[in-house]
Protein backbone atom coordinates (compact mmCIF):
# COMPACT_ATOMS: atom_id res chain seq x y z
CA UNK A 1 0.00 0.00 0.00
CA UNK A 2 1.21 3.48 -0.76
CA UNK A 3 1.19 5.53 2.41
CA UNK A 4 0.16 8.56 0.34
CA UNK A 5 2.63 10.68 2.28
CA UNK A 6 4.75 13.54 1.10
CA UNK A 7 8.50 13.60 0.47
CA UNK A 8 10.90 12.71 3.23
CA UNK A 9 11.46 15.51 5.73
CA UNK A 10 15.25 15.23 5.63
CA UNK A 11 16.85 15.54 2.22
CA UNK A 12 20.32 14.68 3.57
CA UNK A 13 20.96 11.05 4.58
CA UNK A 14 21.59 10.59 8.29
CA UNK A 15 24.71 8.81 9.53
CA UNK A 16 24.27 5.89 11.89
CA UNK A 17 26.15 3.68 14.29
CA UNK A 18 25.02 1.01 16.72
CA UNK A 19 24.99 2.23 20.33
CA UNK A 20 24.63 -0.12 23.32
CA UNK A 21 21.22 -0.41 24.92
CA UNK A 22 20.21 -1.33 28.49
CA UNK A 23 22.33 -3.91 30.26
CA UNK A 24 20.78 -7.37 30.24
CA UNK A 25 21.05 -10.58 32.27
CA UNK A 26 23.14 -13.68 31.50
CA UNK A 27 21.34 -15.95 28.99
CA UNK A 28 18.07 -13.98 29.26
CA UNK A 29 19.56 -10.73 27.96
CA UNK A 30 16.88 -8.01 27.92
CA UNK A 31 13.99 -10.49 27.70
CA UNK A 32 12.63 -9.71 31.21
CA UNK A 33 12.53 -5.96 30.45
CA UNK A 34 10.95 -6.61 27.07
CA UNK A 35 8.43 -9.04 28.53
CA UNK A 36 7.17 -6.68 31.23
CA UNK A 37 6.14 -4.03 28.71
CA UNK A 38 7.38 -4.36 25.10
CA UNK A 39 6.12 -0.91 24.06
CA UNK A 40 7.84 0.85 26.95
CA UNK A 41 10.99 -1.17 26.31
CA UNK A 42 11.11 -0.08 22.67
CA UNK A 43 10.59 3.53 23.79
CA UNK A 44 13.53 3.10 26.15
CA UNK A 45 15.67 1.75 23.32
CA UNK A 46 14.73 4.74 21.20
CA UNK A 47 15.95 7.06 23.97
CA UNK A 48 19.43 5.58 23.42
CA UNK A 49 19.44 6.37 19.68
CA UNK A 50 18.16 5.36 16.26
CA UNK A 51 20.22 2.16 16.10
CA UNK A 52 20.56 0.33 19.43
CA UNK A 53 22.09 -3.02 20.32
CA UNK A 54 20.32 -5.35 22.77
CA UNK A 55 19.80 -9.06 23.44
CA UNK A 56 16.67 -11.19 23.15
CA UNK A 57 17.76 -14.11 25.29
CA UNK A 58 21.09 -15.25 23.81
CA UNK A 59 20.30 -13.64 20.44
CA UNK A 60 22.10 -10.49 19.31
CA UNK A 61 19.62 -7.80 18.22
CA UNK A 62 19.59 -4.28 16.81
CA UNK A 63 16.65 -1.92 17.23
CA UNK A 64 16.15 0.74 14.52
CA UNK A 65 13.88 3.80 14.72
CA UNK A 66 14.85 5.96 11.72
CA UNK A 67 12.42 5.85 8.74
CA UNK A 68 15.26 5.55 6.21
CA UNK A 69 16.60 2.49 8.02
CA UNK A 70 13.10 1.05 8.45
CA UNK A 71 12.59 1.43 4.70
CA UNK A 72 15.79 -0.51 4.07
CA UNK A 73 14.66 -3.32 6.39
CA UNK A 74 11.25 -3.55 4.72
CA UNK A 75 12.40 -3.25 1.11
CA UNK A 76 15.41 -5.56 1.53
CA UNK A 77 13.37 -8.38 3.06
CA UNK A 78 13.95 -11.55 1.03
CA UNK A 79 17.20 -10.18 -0.41
CA UNK A 80 19.16 -9.23 2.72
CA UNK A 81 16.85 -10.30 5.56
CA UNK A 82 14.95 -13.48 6.38
CA UNK A 83 11.71 -13.90 8.23
CA UNK A 84 12.55 -14.92 11.81
CA UNK A 85 11.71 -18.35 13.18
CA UNK A 86 8.63 -17.42 15.22
CA UNK A 87 7.46 -19.23 18.35
CA UNK A 88 5.58 -22.50 18.36
CA UNK A 89 2.32 -20.79 19.39
CA UNK A 90 2.44 -18.53 16.33
CA UNK A 91 3.43 -21.37 14.00
CA UNK A 92 0.74 -23.68 15.37
CA UNK A 93 -1.96 -21.16 14.48
CA UNK A 94 -0.56 -19.53 11.33
CA UNK A 95 1.14 -22.59 9.86
CA UNK A 96 3.34 -21.72 6.88
CA UNK A 97 1.11 -19.15 5.22
CA UNK A 98 2.25 -16.25 3.09
CA UNK A 99 3.09 -14.15 6.18
CA UNK A 100 5.58 -16.78 7.42
CA UNK A 101 6.86 -18.44 4.22
CA UNK A 102 10.26 -17.60 2.76
CA UNK A 103 11.98 -17.46 -0.62
CA UNK A 104 10.48 -19.38 -3.52
CA UNK A 105 7.69 -20.77 -1.34
CA UNK A 106 6.69 -17.21 -0.32
CA UNK A 107 6.73 -15.95 -3.93
CA UNK A 108 4.53 -18.84 -5.06
CA UNK A 109 2.01 -18.36 -2.26
CA UNK A 110 1.88 -14.60 -2.71
CA UNK A 111 1.12 -15.02 -6.42
CA UNK A 112 -1.76 -17.38 -5.55
CA UNK A 113 -3.26 -15.30 -2.74
CA UNK A 114 -2.85 -11.80 -4.17
CA UNK A 115 -5.58 -12.02 -6.86
CA UNK A 116 -8.22 -12.67 -4.20
CA UNK A 117 -7.60 -9.27 -2.53
CA UNK A 118 -7.06 -7.04 -5.54
CA UNK A 119 -9.14 -3.83 -5.77
CA UNK A 120 -11.67 -5.46 -8.10
CA UNK A 121 -12.30 -8.22 -5.57
CA UNK A 122 -12.41 -5.83 -2.61
CA UNK A 123 -15.12 -3.91 -4.47
CA UNK A 124 -17.21 -7.08 -4.54
CA UNK A 125 -16.78 -7.52 -0.75
CA UNK A 126 -17.69 -3.91 0.09
CA UNK A 127 -21.44 -4.52 -0.12
CA UNK A 128 -21.12 -7.28 2.49
CA UNK A 129 -19.07 -5.00 4.74
CA UNK A 130 -21.70 -2.24 4.58
CA UNK A 131 -24.78 -4.47 4.84
CA UNK A 132 -23.35 -6.38 7.82
CA UNK A 133 -22.72 -3.06 9.58
CA UNK A 134 -26.24 -1.84 8.80
CA UNK A 135 -27.57 -5.00 10.46
CA UNK A 136 -25.62 -4.09 13.60
CA UNK A 137 -26.73 -0.44 13.47
CA UNK A 138 -30.36 -1.53 13.28
CA UNK A 139 -30.00 -3.27 16.65
CA UNK A 140 -28.65 -0.18 18.44
CA UNK A 141 -30.80 2.53 20.00
CA UNK A 142 -30.12 5.80 21.77
CA UNK A 143 -29.21 5.48 25.45
CA UNK A 144 -28.14 1.85 25.10
CA UNK A 145 -24.94 0.66 26.76
CA UNK A 146 -22.60 -1.36 24.53
CA UNK A 147 -19.23 -3.05 24.87
CA UNK A 148 -17.47 -1.64 21.80
CA UNK A 149 -14.70 -4.24 21.91
CA UNK A 150 -17.23 -7.06 21.82
CA UNK A 151 -19.48 -5.37 19.23
CA UNK A 152 -16.64 -4.62 16.81
CA UNK A 153 -15.21 -8.11 17.20
CA UNK A 154 -18.58 -9.72 16.47
CA UNK A 155 -19.12 -7.46 13.46
CA UNK A 156 -15.74 -8.06 11.85
CA UNK A 157 -16.04 -11.79 12.57
CA UNK A 158 -19.35 -11.79 10.72
CA UNK A 159 -17.85 -9.93 7.77
CA UNK A 160 -14.82 -12.24 7.69
CA UNK A 161 -16.98 -15.37 7.74
CA UNK A 162 -19.18 -14.02 4.94
CA UNK A 163 -16.42 -12.70 2.69
CA UNK A 164 -13.77 -15.36 3.29
CA UNK A 165 -15.86 -18.49 3.82
CA UNK A 166 -19.05 -17.52 2.02
CA UNK A 167 -21.19 -18.83 4.90
CA UNK A 168 -23.60 -16.97 7.12
CA UNK A 169 -24.32 -18.67 10.41
CA UNK A 170 -23.58 -17.51 13.93
CA UNK A 171 -21.99 -20.86 14.74
CA UNK A 172 -19.36 -20.42 12.02
CA UNK A 173 -18.38 -17.02 13.38
CA UNK A 174 -18.52 -17.87 17.09
CA UNK A 175 -16.46 -21.07 17.03
CA UNK A 176 -13.68 -19.46 14.99
CA UNK A 177 -13.87 -16.29 17.06
CA UNK A 178 -13.48 -18.05 20.40
CA UNK A 179 -10.55 -20.11 19.15
CA UNK A 180 -8.86 -17.04 17.66
CA UNK A 181 -9.25 -15.14 20.94
CA UNK A 182 -7.42 -17.91 22.80
CA UNK A 183 -4.78 -18.11 20.08
CA UNK A 184 -4.07 -14.38 20.17
CA UNK A 185 -3.69 -14.34 23.95
CA UNK A 186 -1.34 -17.32 24.00
CA UNK A 187 0.82 -16.01 21.15
CA UNK A 188 1.26 -12.74 23.02
CA UNK A 189 2.13 -14.50 26.29
CA UNK A 190 4.68 -16.80 24.66
CA UNK A 191 6.29 -14.05 22.62
CA UNK A 192 6.94 -11.76 25.61
CA UNK A 193 7.78 -14.47 28.14
CA UNK A 194 10.24 -17.25 28.82
CA UNK A 195 8.29 -19.44 26.39
CA UNK A 196 10.03 -17.58 23.56
CA UNK A 197 13.27 -19.34 24.55
CA UNK A 198 11.92 -22.81 25.35
CA UNK A 199 12.42 -25.64 22.81
CA UNK A 200 9.28 -26.68 20.94
CA UNK A 201 9.11 -30.03 22.72
CA UNK A 202 8.74 -28.51 26.21
CA UNK A 203 5.07 -28.82 27.28
CA UNK A 204 3.43 -25.85 28.99
CA UNK A 205 -0.21 -25.05 29.87
CA UNK A 206 -0.17 -22.25 27.28
CA UNK A 207 1.01 -24.59 24.55
CA UNK A 208 -1.73 -27.05 25.46
CA UNK A 209 -4.32 -24.26 25.12
CA UNK A 210 -2.90 -23.17 21.76
CA UNK A 211 -3.02 -26.74 20.42
CA UNK A 212 -6.65 -27.03 21.49
CA UNK A 213 -7.53 -23.72 19.83
CA UNK A 214 -5.69 -24.70 16.64
CA UNK A 215 -7.62 -27.98 16.53
CA UNK A 216 -10.90 -26.00 16.57
CA UNK A 217 -9.62 -23.71 13.82
CA UNK A 218 -8.50 -26.68 11.72
CA UNK A 219 -11.86 -28.40 12.14
CA UNK A 220 -13.85 -25.28 11.25
CA UNK A 221 -11.77 -24.48 8.18
CA UNK A 222 -11.81 -28.12 7.09
CA UNK A 223 -15.59 -28.26 7.40
CA UNK A 224 -16.09 -25.13 5.30
CA UNK A 225 -13.56 -26.27 2.67
CA UNK A 226 -15.37 -29.59 2.36
CA UNK A 227 -18.67 -27.75 1.97
CA UNK A 228 -17.19 -25.69 -0.87
CA UNK A 229 -15.75 -28.72 -2.65
CA UNK A 230 -19.03 -30.62 -2.41
CA UNK A 231 -21.11 -27.65 -3.58
CA UNK A 232 -19.55 -27.45 -7.02
CA UNK A 233 -21.01 -23.99 -7.65
CA UNK A 234 -18.77 -21.02 -8.36
CA UNK A 235 -18.78 -18.66 -5.37
CA UNK A 236 -17.48 -15.10 -5.00
CA UNK A 237 -15.83 -15.58 -1.59
CA UNK A 238 -12.09 -15.59 -0.89
CA UNK A 239 -11.93 -19.28 -0.06
CA UNK A 240 -13.41 -20.23 -3.44
CA UNK A 241 -10.79 -18.13 -5.20
CA UNK A 242 -8.04 -19.87 -3.24
CA UNK A 243 -9.46 -23.30 -4.09
CA UNK A 244 -9.36 -22.57 -7.82
CA UNK A 245 -6.06 -20.64 -7.95
CA UNK A 246 -3.18 -22.30 -9.85
CA UNK A 247 0.50 -21.43 -9.89
CA UNK A 248 2.74 -21.13 -12.97
CA UNK A 249 3.19 -24.91 -13.06
CA UNK A 250 -0.55 -25.53 -12.97
CA UNK A 251 -0.49 -26.73 -9.35
CA UNK A 252 -3.12 -25.71 -6.82
CA UNK A 253 -2.74 -25.06 -3.10
CA UNK A 254 -2.82 -28.19 -0.95
CA UNK A 255 -5.47 -28.59 1.75
CA UNK A 256 -2.89 -27.61 4.39
CA UNK A 257 -1.90 -24.53 2.39
CA UNK A 258 -5.56 -23.60 1.98
CA UNK A 259 -5.97 -23.84 5.73
CA UNK A 260 -2.91 -21.67 6.42
CA UNK A 261 -3.86 -18.93 3.94
CA UNK A 262 -7.47 -18.91 5.13
CA UNK A 263 -6.40 -18.36 8.74
CA UNK A 264 -3.99 -15.60 7.62
CA UNK A 265 -6.78 -13.83 5.73
CA UNK A 266 -9.20 -14.28 8.62
CA UNK A 267 -6.82 -12.63 11.09
CA UNK A 268 -6.09 -9.84 8.63
CA UNK A 269 -9.76 -9.24 7.90
CA UNK A 270 -11.04 -9.56 11.46
CA UNK A 271 -8.50 -9.03 14.24
CA UNK A 272 -6.74 -6.01 12.77
CA UNK A 273 -9.88 -4.13 11.69
CA UNK A 274 -11.71 -4.86 14.94
CA UNK A 275 -8.87 -3.47 17.02
CA UNK A 276 -8.49 -0.39 14.81
CA UNK A 277 -12.19 0.44 15.16
CA UNK A 278 -12.13 0.13 18.94
CA UNK A 279 -9.25 2.60 19.13
CA UNK A 280 -11.01 4.89 16.64
CA UNK A 281 -14.15 5.11 18.81
CA UNK A 282 -11.98 5.69 21.89
CA UNK A 283 -10.15 8.57 20.19
CA UNK A 284 -13.30 10.09 18.67
CA UNK A 285 -15.02 10.16 22.07
CA UNK A 286 -12.11 12.18 23.47
CA UNK A 287 -11.90 14.61 20.56
CA UNK A 288 -15.25 16.35 19.95
CA UNK A 289 -13.77 18.55 17.22
CA UNK A 290 -12.71 15.52 15.18
CA UNK A 291 -16.03 13.80 15.80
CA UNK A 292 -17.88 16.88 14.50
CA UNK A 293 -15.65 17.07 11.39
CA UNK A 294 -16.28 13.39 10.68
CA UNK A 295 -20.05 13.86 11.03
CA UNK A 296 -19.93 16.86 8.67
CA UNK A 297 -18.23 14.81 5.95
CA UNK A 298 -20.64 11.88 6.36
CA UNK A 299 -23.67 14.18 6.13
CA UNK A 300 -22.25 15.99 3.10
CA UNK A 301 -21.15 12.92 1.14
CA UNK A 302 -23.82 10.39 2.14
CA UNK A 303 -26.86 12.36 3.23
CA UNK A 304 -29.50 9.81 4.24
CA UNK A 305 -28.07 6.82 2.37
CA UNK A 306 -25.67 4.08 3.37
CA UNK A 307 -22.13 4.06 1.93
CA UNK A 308 -20.87 1.80 -0.84
CA UNK A 309 -17.48 1.08 -2.36
CA UNK A 310 -17.58 4.14 -4.63
CA UNK A 311 -17.92 6.35 -1.55
CA UNK A 312 -14.60 5.17 -0.17
CA UNK A 313 -12.60 7.57 -2.34
CA UNK A 314 -14.94 10.46 -1.43
CA UNK A 315 -14.71 9.89 2.32
CA UNK A 316 -11.26 11.45 2.62
CA UNK A 317 -11.63 12.69 6.19
CA UNK A 318 -12.98 9.30 7.29
CA UNK A 319 -9.90 7.70 5.72
CA UNK A 320 -7.75 10.21 7.61
CA UNK A 321 -9.44 9.26 10.90
CA UNK A 322 -8.53 5.61 10.24
CA UNK A 323 -4.94 6.49 9.25
CA UNK A 324 -4.46 8.67 12.32
CA UNK A 325 -5.88 5.90 14.52
CA UNK A 326 -3.41 3.47 12.98
CA UNK A 327 -0.62 5.95 13.65
CA UNK A 328 -1.40 6.23 17.36
CA UNK A 329 -2.55 2.63 17.91
CA UNK A 330 -0.98 0.48 15.18
CA UNK A 331 -2.60 -2.94 15.19
CA UNK A 332 0.67 -4.54 14.13
CA UNK A 333 3.19 -3.00 16.49
CA UNK A 334 6.52 -4.52 15.51
CA UNK A 335 8.49 -5.75 12.50
CA UNK A 336 11.54 -7.96 12.71
CA UNK A 337 13.95 -9.66 10.32
CA UNK A 338 17.11 -11.76 10.52
CA UNK A 339 20.21 -10.50 8.69
CA UNK A 340 21.68 -12.63 5.92
CA UNK A 341 25.36 -12.55 5.00
CA UNK A 342 26.37 -9.09 3.78
CA UNK A 343 23.31 -7.27 5.13
CA UNK A 344 23.63 -3.57 5.90
CA UNK A 345 21.28 -0.90 7.26
CA UNK A 346 22.07 2.78 7.14
CA UNK A 347 25.51 1.84 5.85
CA UNK A 348 26.18 -0.19 9.01
CA UNK A 349 27.02 -3.90 8.57
CA UNK A 350 24.60 -6.28 10.28
CA UNK A 351 26.40 -9.54 11.16
CA UNK A 352 24.70 -12.63 9.78
CA UNK A 353 22.06 -13.88 12.21
CA UNK A 354 21.50 -10.50 13.85
CA UNK A 355 17.82 -9.94 14.53
CA UNK A 356 16.76 -6.43 13.50
CA UNK A 357 13.65 -4.98 15.15
CA UNK A 358 11.55 -1.88 14.69
CA UNK A 359 8.23 -0.75 16.16
CA UNK A 360 5.41 1.20 14.56
CA UNK A 361 4.37 2.27 18.07
CA UNK A 362 7.61 4.21 18.64
CA UNK A 363 8.39 5.64 15.20
CA UNK A 364 4.81 6.74 14.56
CA UNK A 365 4.83 8.70 17.85
CA UNK A 366 8.19 10.39 17.20
CA UNK A 367 7.98 14.21 17.21
CA UNK A 368 10.65 14.39 14.50
CA UNK A 369 8.24 12.88 12.00
CA UNK A 370 4.88 13.88 13.48
CA UNK A 371 4.50 17.32 15.11
CA UNK A 372 2.46 17.08 18.32
CA UNK A 373 2.75 13.29 18.12
CA UNK A 374 0.35 12.54 20.99
CA UNK A 375 -2.43 14.63 19.41
CA UNK A 376 -5.21 12.90 17.46
CA UNK A 377 -5.14 15.12 14.39
CA UNK A 378 -6.54 13.50 11.19
CA UNK A 379 -5.88 16.76 9.31
CA UNK A 380 -2.21 15.84 9.15
CA UNK A 381 -3.22 13.36 6.41
CA UNK A 382 -4.86 15.98 4.16
CA UNK A 383 -3.12 15.49 0.77
CA UNK A 384 -3.13 19.24 0.11
CA UNK A 385 -2.80 20.94 3.50
CA UNK A 386 -1.45 18.16 5.71
CA UNK A 387 2.00 17.52 7.13
CA UNK A 388 4.94 16.42 5.03
CA UNK A 389 5.52 12.92 6.38
CA UNK A 390 8.71 10.97 5.81
CA UNK A 391 8.29 7.72 3.91
CA UNK A 392 8.27 4.77 6.31
CA UNK A 393 7.56 7.01 9.30
CA UNK A 394 4.05 5.48 9.02
CA UNK A 395 4.00 1.76 8.26
CA UNK A 396 1.07 0.05 10.01
CA UNK A 397 0.82 -2.47 7.14
CA UNK A 398 4.55 -3.00 6.80
CA UNK A 399 6.03 -2.18 3.42
CA UNK A 400 8.27 -3.37 0.62
CA UNK A 401 7.71 -6.73 -1.08
CA UNK A 402 6.05 -8.21 2.02
CA UNK A 403 3.56 -5.39 2.57
CA UNK A 404 0.30 -6.77 3.95
CA UNK A 405 -1.80 -8.22 1.12
CA UNK A 406 -5.00 -7.29 2.94
CA UNK A 407 -4.21 -3.58 3.22
CA UNK A 408 -6.90 -2.45 0.78
CA UNK A 409 -9.46 -4.83 2.30
CA UNK A 410 -8.71 -3.57 5.82
CA UNK A 411 -8.83 0.13 4.90
CA UNK A 412 -12.10 -0.15 2.94
CA UNK A 413 -13.66 -2.25 5.71
CA UNK A 414 -12.68 0.17 8.50
CA UNK A 415 -13.85 3.24 6.55
CA UNK A 416 -17.21 1.74 5.56
CA UNK A 417 -17.94 0.44 9.06
CA UNK A 418 -17.06 3.80 10.60
CA UNK A 419 -19.18 5.61 7.99
CA UNK A 420 -22.28 3.47 8.56
CA UNK A 421 -22.16 3.74 12.35
CA UNK A 422 -20.91 7.32 12.80
CA UNK A 423 -23.57 8.60 10.36
CA UNK A 424 -26.24 7.37 12.79
CA UNK A 425 -24.60 7.44 16.21
CA UNK A 426 -22.04 8.94 18.51
CA UNK A 427 -20.45 6.61 21.06
CA UNK A 428 -19.65 8.21 24.42
CA UNK A 429 -16.88 5.99 25.73
CA UNK A 430 -16.65 5.80 29.52
CA UNK A 431 -14.01 8.09 31.09
CA UNK A 432 -10.63 6.70 31.95
CA UNK A 433 -7.44 5.84 30.12
CA UNK A 434 -7.36 2.58 28.19
CA UNK A 435 -3.88 1.08 27.90
CA UNK A 436 -2.70 -0.92 24.88
CA UNK A 437 -1.71 -4.55 25.38
CA UNK A 438 0.72 -5.91 22.75
CA UNK A 439 -0.25 -9.46 21.87
CA UNK A 440 -0.65 -10.74 18.30
CA UNK A 441 -2.27 -7.35 17.69
CA UNK A 442 -2.46 -4.20 19.85
CA UNK A 443 -5.51 -4.70 22.08
CA UNK A 444 -7.23 -2.59 24.77
CA UNK A 445 -6.45 -3.72 28.31
CA UNK A 446 -10.14 -3.97 29.29
CA UNK A 447 -13.68 -3.85 27.99
CA UNK A 448 -14.49 -0.57 26.25
CA UNK A 449 -17.95 0.43 27.43
CA UNK A 450 -19.89 3.27 25.81
CA UNK A 451 -23.31 4.87 25.71
CA UNK A 452 -24.94 5.03 22.28
CA UNK A 453 -26.27 8.46 21.35
CA UNK A 454 -28.38 8.84 18.22
CA UNK A 455 -27.38 11.76 16.02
Amino acid sequence: MSTETGPAIDAEPRSHRIVPGPKGLPFLGNLPQFGRNPLAFFERLRSHGDMVGWRFGPNSCVYIADPDCIGELLTETERSFDQPALGIAFRTVMGNGVVVARGTDWRRKRSLVQPSVRPKQVRSYAATMASSTVELADTWSGGERVDIKREMAALTQRIAVRTIFGVDTAADAEAMGRAMDVAQQEIGKEFAGIGALLPDWVPTPGRARIKKAAAVIDAEVGRVVARHRDGGDERPDLLSRLLTAVDETGERLTDREIRDETVTLYIGGHETTSSTLVWAWYLLARNPRVRAALAEELDRVLGDREPGFDDYARLTYTQSVVKETLRLYPTIWLVTGVAKAGARIGGVPMPEGTRVWTSQWVTQRDARWFPEPEEFRPERWDPEAGDSIAEYAWFPFGGGPRVCLGTRFAMVEAVLILAVLARRFELDVDPGVIEPVPSLTLQPDRDVMATVRAR
